[in-house]
Parts: structure tokens; sequence; C-alpha cells
């Protein structure tokens, strides 16, 4: 019970460790040793007998606003007790002592009490809470009590997070969060619905173990409510703010009526309603329409004409057009006649190869240096269309014969020059499986071009040499019940399969890939793709505990200006929405980092993330860089800027392209913040030194509409630019690259380098290697060590009055929201540990997870501090490897 002294004689006297005195009898004297506060020794000389045992000891006791508290002790035998606050003695005029005999034993018995005020709990500034014990003396010794902690009570006003109501459809999951006011003692939480107490041992649909959270699985119309979070405890009560729940049927059309008779506009109908259910209590009504027309003969309807005068109308109609039909053949063929091309080409570059503009110049005055693509010139009066035209995607242009291609516009004088923006295509790059793909670019003589008129797009070139044949990257890796890593090195994809989540004496050869293609997945409205399409599979492989699948991706994320998806495609090649990063839900669970998102799963296929903005300062993160290479010509350098989705994978497809063009990298890549506010990208070469190099005029500075720059996901968008020296000695270039978005963000790229190999310093492409090894398996793939793993799990899984469970491990890993995931996993804290190793598979921070466990109280010690003893030998050898 208690710990216990032992002492002999003082001289004849008794020895009033109480009193710091010898006395033979206690009396004033002994009264003014206590005042002088003299110390109290633990223990005194007496004669043998039998130690204090307690009966009662003191409680932890709370102080409700001004009121003192009583703290009482009972042992027997006892010949005195004395309280101890805080390691100093309590004077004997604060204690109200009883005596009495225990009839049983014949042993004397006493019973102590002392108050403790507000006043002196509020004046104590110690390392703990304000504490006192008993310590109870006897002719053998004495015995100490317990130590009771008094703190002062109170519940806070404001709740941390009143429930939010929600719109939910039938069936659909329902999750209400409330955070209770901050109190001691903590408060307890209870729900209402409707004023009235919910008790959710009652309903197996309700839970409300989770966090304080009501969860309700499987909403049902009776669902519908008002829900009020109730915070209680021995001080006070308050209510949260009434959330109003509204449980829905999804109602659509009824059946198509039959279609209509066929009527004189060769056209029939149909109609349906909204009525299953119709629209009641203020529900939306249907969307979609509620009539159809089509023509009902396939097509093959002729209105009548009525009266000669209609014929005589068309006839004069068809000869007008065949007239001039027959006048724009023949200026063709006067004008090819007189001219080898067709157009007055004023430089010869143009023929040889690199990267072509149009001009399109009328005698009209002004200076229009930038032309907006989107534009199409009007062809019926005379303009200025000056500048390069820029576009992203060619694989959808028609081909053109060389002759046909030069073939005049009307009222148009063309003029080709050298160096326009032009997005190429990606040649075929080689697999992690060693099959390697040749890929060319162009330096002959022997031009294929084609060239695109349809859709109202603008006139472009493209050279057919450079239209890529793609394919994906791809890596694979076999797996046991031991789990592991494999990685896409420089794509920032990865997968981690946990261990146990395969089964013992079970391996599967896993395989992850990246489409680089044209995405498979179609953008809807504004919605646009953040992130490359991930495939991981085998699909029909099953596991017992979720998998992490990190994916990058380029938004600024923010949820006041995002809504973002991760969607899955199915079966049938159709995209389909798993959730929203911001719902709560039990299937799956993502955690959005700046620069990645890290999916928990439980089954495999492909996966991508798209992004609906919801505000004009919604941010796409682009990385800009700028390559250089030696053009045919030897006076030219060829400066080509890219502007791509900020995900690695997308800057390694800009470097493998630009290997393959024989482009070394001239600047360290940068970040732009593109926002969605329609304004365009405009690319500038600044400060060129003169005298020394030269660029054509009117192709120094280039713009690109918003729209290719926001959904420019299919392939790499840069610019080109053609620079000339005036002679031969000339091998230093320096000079800016402006890269601004019009009211928004713009970077500077400084060119300083040397147009020689043998001078260039070298800048290398990606500061390190995700994994020299693309698949890790067994305990070398895990940060953590299996066996404090699993002691974290043992600790963490198992509930815990004061808080101290996964869910507080959660919080101090920055996992806030949707814990009910965890709560359905059958050990949260291994899933919340899962999650930790994909999202610190770069740095392996196990000293932030060491002091988060710190915070909680669960251990003192860091993980890198844990001696050899405590682990087993293979845990060990892999924790001195890895500097743990």
């Amino acid at each position: 019970m208690g710990t216990a002294a032992a002492g002999g004689g003082c001289g004849g006297c008794r020895w009033l460790p109480w009193l710091g005195l010898c006395f033979w009898a206690v009396g004033a004297a002994a009264a003014r040793g206590a005042d002088n506060g003299e110390v109290l020794p633990d223990s005194i000389p007496s004669a043998p007998g039998t130690l204090p045992h307690f009966i009662e000891e003191p409680e932890d006791a709370y102080i409700i606003k001004s009121n003192p508290i009583a703290l009482r002790c009972k042992a027997r035998p006892a010949m005195q007790i004395f309280f101890k606050c805080n390691g100093e003695w309590v004077h004997q005029n604060e204690h109200i002592s009883e005596e009495s005999l225990d009839e049983s034993s014949g042993l004397k018995v006493r019973e102590v009490f002392i108050n403790v005020t507000r006043q002196q709990v509020e004046d104590f500034h110690g390392p703990e809470d304000y504490w006192c014990q008993c310590v109870a003396w006897s002719h053998l010794g004495t015995s100490k009590s317990r130590k009771a902690s008094v703190r002062i009570a109170y519940l806070r006003k404001n709740f941390e997070q009143d429930p939010q109501g929600r719109e939910v459809p039938i069936e659909g999951m329902i999750v209400l969060h409330c955070r209770p006011p901050e109190g001691v003692p903590a408060a307890e939480v209870e729900w209402l619905k409707n004023e009235e107490p919910i008790d959710s041992e009652q309903d197996e649909n309700i839970d409300t173990r989770a966090d304080h959270n009501l969860i309700i699985r499987q909403a049902r119309l009776s669902d519908s409510g008002n829900y009020t979070c109730m915070a209680a405890n021995i001080v006070a009560k308050r209510r949260s703010l009434s959330a109003t729940v509204v449980v829905y049927v999804d109602g659509s059309w009824g059946v198509w009526s039959e279609w209509s008779v066929c009527s004189p506009e060769c056209e029939h109908l149909r109609i349906r309603e909204c009525t299953a259910p119709a629209p009641r209590n203020g529900g939306k009504f249907c969307e979609g329409l509620s009539q159809e027309s089509e023509n009902c003969t396939d097509g093959l309807c002729i209105l009548g004409i009525e009266n000669a005068s209609d014929i005589a109308l068309y006839s004069g109609l068809g000869a007008a057009v065949v007239a001039v039909a027959v006048l724009v053949i023949g200026v063709t063929l006067y004008r090819r006649s007189h001219s080898d091309y067709g157009v007055d080409v004023i430089d010869s570059s143009a023929l040889t190869g690199g990267f072509q503009t149009f001009n399109f110049k009328t005698v009209r005055q002004g200076n229009s240096l930038l032309l907006n693509p989107a534009m199409q010139p009007d062809l019926t009066v005379s303009r200025t269309y000056s500048g390069p035209i820029c576009l992203q995607d060619p694989l959808d242009k028609e081909l053109m014969t060389e002759s046909s291609l030069f073939n005049p516009l009307s009222d148009i004088k063309v003029k080709v020059q050298s160096s326009f923006m032009v997005s190429l295509g990606v040649p075929e790059r080689a697999e992690y499986h060693g099959k390697n793909h040749s890929g060319t670019f162009p330096h002959g003589n022997n031009r294929g071009f084609s060239t695109m008129h349809p859709r109202n797009k603008p006139p472009y070139i493209q050279n057919l040499s450079s239209l890529p044949t793609r394919t994906e990257l791809r890596t694979t890796g076999v797996f046991g019940h031991l789990g592991g890593r494999l990685v896409m090195p420089n794509t920032g994809v990865s997968l981690l399969i946990p261990h146990g989540a395969i089964p013992e004496e079970n391996s599967w050869e896993i395989y992850m890939s990246i489409n680089q293609g044209e995405p498979s997945l179609q953008s809807d409205g504004s919605e646009v793709l953040l992130s490359p399409e991930v495939t991981c599979g085998p699909p029909d492989m099953l596991v017992t505990t979720p998998f992490a699948l990190t994916i990058p991706h380029c938004a600024d994320v923010s949820s006041e200006h995002w809504n973002i998806h991760l969607k899955k495609r199915t079966q049938q090649g159709k995209w389909e929405e798993v959730m929203s990063v911001e719902d709560e839900s039990t299937s799956c669970y993502c955690l959005l980092d700046p620069f990645a998102c890290h999916v928990l799963l439980d089954s495999f296929g492909t996966y991508a993330l798209t992004g609906e903005p919801i505000t004009d300062c919604a941010v796409k993160q682009l990385k800009v860089a700028v390559f250089g290479c030696m053009s045919c010509n030897s006076l030219d350098y060829n400066l080509r800027v890219y502007c791509v989705d900020n995900t690695p994978c997308a800057f390694q497809e800009v470097v493998s392209d630009e290997r393959h063009q024989g482009g070394q990298l001239l600047e360290e890549p940068k970040l732009l913040h593109f926002k969605g506010n329609t304004f365009s990208l405009q690319i500038s070469v600044l400060d060129i030194p003169p005298f020394l190099w030269r660029i054509k005029p009117f192709t120094a500075c280039q713009e690109v509409p918003f729209s290719r720059v926001w959904s420019s996901n299919r392939q790499p968008l840069h610019c080109a630019f053609s620079l000339e020296r005036y002679t031969p000695t000339t091998t230093q270039l320096s000079c800016k690259i402006c890269i601004r978005q019009l009211k928004g963000h713009e970077q500077i790229l400084q060119v300083q380098t040397s147009i020689l190999e043998s001078e260039r310093e070298t800048i290398t492409f990606f500061a390190q290697e995700d994994s020299t090894f693309p698949a890790q398996t067994g305990p070398k793939a895990f940060k953590i060590p299996y066996s404090i793993r699993q002691r974290i799990c043992a600790t963490f899984d198992t509930p815990n009055a004061k808080g101290k469970d996964w869910q507080m491990l959660a919080q101090k890993n920055s996992i806030n929201r949707n814990l009910s995931y965890f709560a359905t996993q059958s050990s949260p804290s291994a899933v919340i540990l899962n999650l930790w190793e994909a999202r610190h598979q770069q740095d392996g921070d196990l000293d932030s997870l060491a002091c988060a466990l710190e915070e909680i109280g669960r251990t003192h010690t860091k993980l890198s501090n844990i001696t050899e003893s405590q682990l087993d030998e293979a845990d060990f050898n892999y924790s001195r490897q890895n500097g743990l």
C-alpha cells in the first residue's frame, strides 16, 4: 500500500515527526516547533508493532468555481496522520482529525480531513498538477498513501468544431464532426436528434465512438432532422450549433412516351415527365431534357418547293457558287505559273528545317507583334496578322503535299520565316526492362509537312518526323507476405505493399505503369487532369490490408479554390469518380500533400486525379525550363522553352525528348504558378548581346492561349526560338527568358552558356534518383523496423480513456479528416503507419515520428536511440545500415 520506515528511541523521549521535536508529551513547546517550520522526517523511532494500513486514501478532485474541496485519509493502526502537499507538510492547524477503535481487531483507527482552496491551487506553479498525499505513523514506522491531484474544473463556451449540415442521397454515408470545448475534466459528448438523445447501442447503423463524431453508415429517410452535439462535465453543459441533415431520394425521369406522328417538317417528338418520384418537400426538379425530337425519315425528307420563283432563286445561287469556284482555280493556276512555290520565301532556312512560322501581312498600318492563335484571319477584308503561331496537339492535322501546303490564301501574302512556336511530339522511350526503342530527330532536307484547317484552328506546320509513337513507362516486381515497395524512378509514382497484405506462401508479380500517350480520361467542362494516369495490377489480385499508391499532381492545393477528385477507369474504358479528396469514405482514403496524393486502396486498377477550379484563383504549378542545341546551320543556335505540369514524370518526358534531339539544359528549372483566370502565357527572349547575336524580327515574343496551357497534359508544350551569330568566333551566349502570365506570375530564366559542348557546364536533369532498384521487398523496403512497428500498433490499437490511442497517433501525423476510414480497419495504427511510410519514402524521418510519440506520452526515447537488446538481429542490422 505504501512505504515504511522503522527507527529506535530518542533519549527516552518520543519523536514527533510532524512537529520536528523530541518530547515526553505533546505540549505547547511542540506547537512552537511546528510554527518555526522545521522539516518533518518520513520515519520515527518507535516500538515494535504493526505498520499503518490505509482504509481510505485521498482521491483526485476538481475545484468547481470557488468552492474548496475536502481530501480525507483513514488508516489503522495510526497514532497520527498528516497531509503533505506538493512536497511540503500541511500545518497541523489545518487538519481535522477523528479517532475511533476497530472493534474486530482492537486497533486504533484515525481519519483526517483537510480543505484545499482555489487560491492555493492557482498560487501553485510547478511542473505537475497540485497534489497531496497522507503519511500515517504507528509504533513500527510510516506508510504513505497515493498522490491525489487537485485541479480547477472548467468548460469553455465555444466548440472547437461544430457539426455542419449536409444533404446526402439515401443509403449514403453521413459523418457529422464534433470537437467539444476544451475542459477539465474532458467533456462527455452526447448527440441529440430533434432534441432527443441518440442511443447508438440501440441502432447498429449509428456509431458515435469515433472521436466524438456521429457516423450514420447508410442514410435512411428517417435520419433527416436537426442534429446537436452536447458536451458536459462536472462544471457545465454546452450545446453546439444545430446541423440540418437532409436525406433525399435521387429521382429520375419517367419512361419516354411513344414517338408522335411525323410532322410536315419531317420531325417527330416524344416527352417524359419527372415522376419517379416527383419532387416533394422542396426537392429539386430532374435534370435533363423533358422533350426530344429527331428526323423521322432517316434524313431523306426533302421539303417541297412551292413555286417557280423558288426554283429560279436556287438555280441562281448554284450558278454563282460555280462561277466563284472557277475564278479561284484560275487565280491559283496563274500564281503557280509565276512562282515556284506560290509564296515569297525571305529566308532559305525555312526550307531546310528547324521551326517555322507564318506571318500574314497586308497594307494596313500598325505593329501587331503578337497574334492570338485562336483567331482566324478574315479573308474578306485586308488585315494584318504578324507573329508566331503556337499549337500543342498536332496529331489530328490533315496531311498535305508540299505543293498544296503553299497554296496562297485569298488576299494574304504569306512569308515563311525560321523560328516559330510548335509543340512537338515525343519520340519513343525505353521501358525499365531494357527494351530500347529508337527515336530520331530530322536533320535532312527531305521534309514531310502537315497543315490543319478544320474546326476553326489556325494554319499550322508540323514536321512529321517528330510525331511520336509513344509507349508507357512500366516496372514490375515480385512480392510476397513480407510486402515491399515498387518505385518508378524520377516520376514521383510509387506503390507500397504492407507487410501481411499478401497471404503467406503466396507471391504475385505486381506491375505499375504510367500512360504517356493520349490520356484516356477526357475532361468534362472546366475539369482538368492534374496527374498522370497510373495503372497498377494485376487487377484480380486481392489484399488483406490496404496498399498505398502515391501519385504526383500539379495543383497548388487549396480546398477554397480546387475540388479535387480521384477517378478510376472501368473495364469498359470509362472513368468513374471514386471520391472527392474532401469527402468522408470507408472504401478508400486520400491524403493530399503539396506535390503528391497518397491513396489507400484495396483494389488495383488505373487511377488519376482531376481538378475542378472553384474560383479564378485556382493555380496549376508549371515547371519551366530552357534547352539549347546547335542547328544544321552552323551559325544558328536553337532555344526551346518548355512549360509543363509540375510533376516529375512530365519533366522526365521532356528530358527524354531533349536527349534524342541533342539538347542541353541551360538553367535550373523553375516553378511558375499559372492561375485559372483565362489569361494567356507570354514567352520572351530578352537582353540578347548586340553585335554578337540576333533574333528574327517579330519572333522574340510568343504567346500561348490560356486553354493550351491549362489543359497541357497531352504533350509537352514548348516554344522555339532561333538565334543567329554574326560570326563563327562567337561561342558565348547570354540572355534572359521571361515567362509570364498576363495578370499573373512570371519567372526569369537566366541563360549563360557556351555553345561549344567542350566548354559547356553540365546541369543535371534530376537532383537524385528515387531508388536505385525499382522493386524493394521485405524489411529493407520500410523505414520503420518491423518489431518497432508491432510495438506501436499493440500500444495504440488499444482503447484508452485519456484519448491516447490511434486517433491521437493520426492527429500527431497531420491526419485530421475521414477518421471513420481507419475505424473500420482491423488495426487502425498499422494503416496510419503505412500512410506514414508512403509520405516519407524519401526522407525516412524517424525522428519526427519519435517526437510525435513523445508528445503523446507513449514513449520517451527516439526510435533512433533504441538499444540492440530491444531489436531482433534482422531489425538491428537494418537500423545500422540506415543510420538509425
